[in-house]
């Protein structure tokens, strides 16, 4: 069984580079594959590999000073599916990118909401929760009622709270992610804001999965995931979801039978606004994934440029909100 581990904590790292160069030999030497990002706030990272050498490396983390009740969540993946293709350990200046100078998680954060109180929350109309997660990933899978903030990153979450929200007119609200990391970080964001009764899924949408009855579980869809696997169901097992390997957004089976869906090349989403010389690298990139497949080998592939996948992100976001005005279904 191929297991991958998701985990996080806020908690200072003294020397995060000298964490990092501890960290990578450890991880190679037990076989694991993924990344780990160490900043100064704290530790994240998505890891595969078997279970043992993975509690192995949470037990290494765990004697690191601020990291003894550090937790993570464990899921399957389809054994042919190798999740990630290599390992990182790399050294960031937050570990969940905000942007927003002086917001501490590790010194307060919004209520922690267990299934049973997260579900009042979703029933409460006094309460607005919101999904701070990308308009992308919201597509597939999302709470009933949830606000989507129509972000295409997690920087865009305070100019979302600035636009739209106020501590006057809500005071208490609600947010939940992948896995807790980005609630976390924005409930800490909120409190700093002024808004006086801020919830945050605990674990995130992951362990609500986790340890939900299944009369419980108020989650439509499935989750939208960071690695190969793309997406899980409700069993945390694999999804039916694959992804354009030109935007990385998800697709069903239908999307992929469209004469603009390429395999690496594009589809729906994106077909319309990649320029030629975008088609054309992304053409290149498969043509060399195809030669490395046929010769027996494994080709690590390159993420599509950040510009491309925010004019693929913008437009498709744009093309929803026309298509909702006119009643359209997407």
């Amino acid at each position: 069984m191929n297991w991958v581990f998701a985990f996080y904590r806020f908690a200072a790292v003294t020397d995060p580079e000298l964490l990092a160069s501890q960290l990578q030999p450890l991880c190679e030497k037990l076989t694991l594959r993924g990344t780990i990002l160490v900043a100064g706030e704290g530790l994240n990272g998505t890891l595969s590999g078997s279970k043992q050498n993975l509690s192995m490396l949470c037990d290494r983390l765990r004697e690191e000073p601020g990291f003894a009740e550090l937790e993570g969540k464990y899921s399957r993946a389809k054994q042919d599916n190798v999740v990630f293709h290599r390992m990182k350990v790399r050294v960031k200046p937050e570990i969940v990118a905000m942007g927003v100078p002086g917001v501490n998680p590790a010194r307060k954060t919004g209520i922690h909401a267990d299934v049973a109180t997260w579900n009042a929350l979703l029933a409460d109309p006094d309460v607005i929760v919101i999904d701070t997660r990308n308009d992308y990933e919201i597509d597939i899978g999302h709470f009933p009622g949830a606000i989507n903030p129509k972000t295409q990153s997690f920087r865009e979450f305070p100019e979302f709270v600035e636009q739209t929200i106020s501590p006057e007119k809500h005071p208490r609200v609600a947010m939940f992610c992948t896995g807790g990391i980005r609630c976390e970080k924005a409930s800490a964001y909120m409190l700093e804001k002024g808004f006086k009764e801020v919830y945050q899924l605990d674990g995130g949408i992951l362990k609500y999965m986790e340890l939900a009855e299944p009369s419980a579980n108020l989650w439509q869809g499935e989750c939208f995931i960071f690695d190969q696997r793309v997406s899980v169901n409700k069993n945390l097992e694999q999804g039916q979801y694959v992804q354009c390997h030109a935007c990385r957004h998800p697709l069903t089976h239908t999307e992929t039978e469209s004469s603009k869906y390429v395999l690496g090349e594009s589809c729906d989403y994106c077909h319309a606004v990649l320029t030629d010389k975008q088609k054309s690298s992304f053409a290149e990139r498969q043509r060399q994934v195809n030669l490395a497949r046929d010769r027996g080998e494994r080709h690590i592939g390159l993420s599509p440029p950040a510009k491309a996948r925010k004019i693929v992100n913008k437009v498709s976001s744009d093309d929803k909100e026309i298509k909702a005005r006119s009643g359209k279904p997407r």
